[in-house]
């Protein structure tokens, strides 16, 4: 039995079909983020991008995505390191800065339902953005929970 691949290869080695799977569907990333300009801090809000499902927590239009919202940033093995904004639970921040997966990451727990079990998806506390100004996302700042424990 072989070794898993996120834990033999760098972002950077991994096929495409290896990194899509890295993405756990939280939708964590998806949520508008306020920088604090004097601390560099990022805030997160409960409003979502406007192509979040949020039944699903994922894109519905993954493919045109940054065509659809200028601002969407896609990930890659190159910029991960530089983005801050990242939750401290995403597997790309976490391989990147050698933590390894989560428990309840569906590539370790082989069920995608731990994500909610664990209270890492946003699907039950995320809005859409549309219809909030970018003023007003102030009045929108969430602080992300932390993991449950393993049952």
């Amino acid at each position: 039995m072989s070794e898993a691949f996120w834990k033999t290869k760098s972002l950077g080695e991994m096929t495409r079909p290896e990194w899509e799977s890295l993405c756990d569907g939280c939708g964590r990333c998806c949520l508008n983020k306020l920088e604090d300009e004097d601390t560099g801090k990022f805030h997160y809000t409960r409003a979502a991008c406007k192509l979040l499902d949020l039944g699903t927590c994922q894109c519905t239009d993954y493919k045109n995505r940054a065509k659809r919202v200028p601002d969407c940033v896609t990930l890659t093995p190159m910029n991960v390191p530089d983005l801050g904004w990242l939750p401290e639970s995403c597997a790309y921040r976490r391989l990147n800065e050698g933590r390894g997966l989560a428990w309840w990451h569906p590539l370790v727990s082989g069920n995608p339902a731990t994500v909610q079990e664990a209270g890492i998806s946003v699907e039950t506390e995320a809005y859409t953005e549309e219809g909030i100004s970018i003023d007003e996302l102030v009045d929108h700042i969430w602080k992300l929970p932390k993991a449950k424990r393993k049952k």
